[in-house]
């Protein structure tokens, strides 16, 4: 059984974050989606919430692969974090060149910590490269339509969240 994991904020989850955790599906029996907890920022969704959307994006994109996924926080080194999870393979997504030079630094450092540690990185389909959960943010919080954007479930609660 091969596990992965797959570190990010997800604040909120993007189609482009649902499409890299359904390829890596398709590579892992299990994936950890692991939510990135940072002191020092206050996020727009709780982690409880975004579990909820992450289960729920999933649930209704690929619902016979729901039950291989586990969603956890962390705060520490995601070399550190993957050790504690018992997964072998740390996955990326990439969505342009910027995004490759970086992560392949992160890669190189991440091997020099952790040798037994696979990354993988998987490329955003052509429709969810432009999105980041930044942009995704400052359009929603500015009354902009981000529906082709995000899945349903993060759509809602966006909206929710609006009128409140």
């Amino acid at each position: 059984m091969t596990t992965a994991f797959y570190p990010g904020s997800f604040d909120p989850m993007t189609n482009g974050h649902l499409d890299v955790l359904m390829q890596a599906l398709n590579v892992a029996s299990k994936v950890i989606v692991a939510i990135g907890i940072h002191p020092g920022k206050t996020p727009l969704f709780s982690f409880d919430e975004r579990a909820a959307l992450i289960r729920q994006s999933l649930g209704e994109a690929l619902p016979e692969r729901a039950g291989d996924i586990d969603i956890v926080s962390f705060g520490n080194l995601a070399v550190d974090a993957v050790r504690a999870h018992g997964a072998t393979m740390l996955v990326r997504g990439l969505r342009d060149g910027t995004d490759l030079d970086y992560e392949m630094q992160m890669a190189g450092m991440n091997r020099q910590m952790a040798p037994d540690i696979q990354t993988l990185f998987l490329p955003a389909g052509a429709a969810s490269r432009p999105i980041t959960a930044t942009l995704v943010r400052q359009i929603a919080a500015m009354g902009g339509d981000v529906s082709a954007f995000v899945p349903a479930a993060v759509y809602q609660a966006l909206a929710a969240r609006r009128k409140s």
